[in-house]
């Protein structure tokens, strides 16, 4: 399957794509790793990249187009990949329709996880991150360390964020409404939107979208 991930920050978009992936047998391909891995290696499109991020300034789509359609391209995805944080507006979804059109492809499904936004601020603004290892991470409510401020796993010091405050998580929210909302409304058009609740357990969750792509796929 051909599956493009979308969600407000804070609806679990990276966990799920994850596991999602595994169960598909698909490789996950996020805009995150694709920025890592091609300035990690210096490709052409890292290093231009590199100058942007490096000036300040936003990456171009053409740029990220252009590092995604190379993903896409490698044998592993040749049965499907999920894509995560990309589109991230409707140019960008235009784009990708476009280039996988060029090789008679199409996606097959666009999974939207639906959040209160109130309850994308409780876990955003509770998340607290360990200073020794950033993959260990708490949350004041829903995960939260055995002893106030300190790491279960290593002992090392958990913080907040600078980002991870209410103020700024609103400012993301209100950037993703504009730019990247209206790309649920373009993919509806073509009747590829299944739209499920990201509320509850990870495995709650993994298990409503494995349901709801299957409903999808044999519909």
């Amino acid at each position: 399957m051909r599956i493009v991930l979308v969600g407000p920050p804070g609806a679990g978009k990276g966990t799920q794509a994850a596991y999602l992936a595994k169960n598909l047998s698909i490789p996950h391909i996020s805009t995150g790793d694709l920025f890592r891995a091609n300035i990690s290696q210096g490709t052409p499109l890292g290093k231009q990249a590199k100058q942007f991020i490096d000036a300040g300034d936003l990456v171009p789509d053409s740029v990220t187009i252009g590092m995604a359609r190379e993903r896409m391209a490698q044998p592993d995805a040749a049965g499907g990949f999920l894509l995560d944080g990309f589109p991230r507006n409707v140019a960008q979804a235009e784009a990708l329709d476009a280039a996988l059109g060029e090789d008679g492809l199409a996606l097959d499904a666009v999974l939207d996880l639906e959040v209160p936004e109130d309850e994308v601020v409780k876990r955003i603004a509770g998340r607290r991150i360990c200073r020794n290892d950033s993959s260990h991470v708490f949350h004041v409510s829903y995960n939260p360390p055995k002893r106030d401020g300190v790491c279960d796993a290593c002992g090392g010091e958990l913080y907040q964020r600078e980002d991870d405050n209410e103020d700024t998580v609103r400012k993301r929210l209100e950037i993703y409404h504009t730019q990247t909302e209206p790309i649920i409304d373009y993919y509806k058009a073509q009747g590829l939107v299944v739209t499920i609740s990201a509320l509850g357990k990870v495995t709650e969750v993994t298990d409503r979208a494995m349901e709801a792509l299957k409903r999808d796929a044999a519909a």
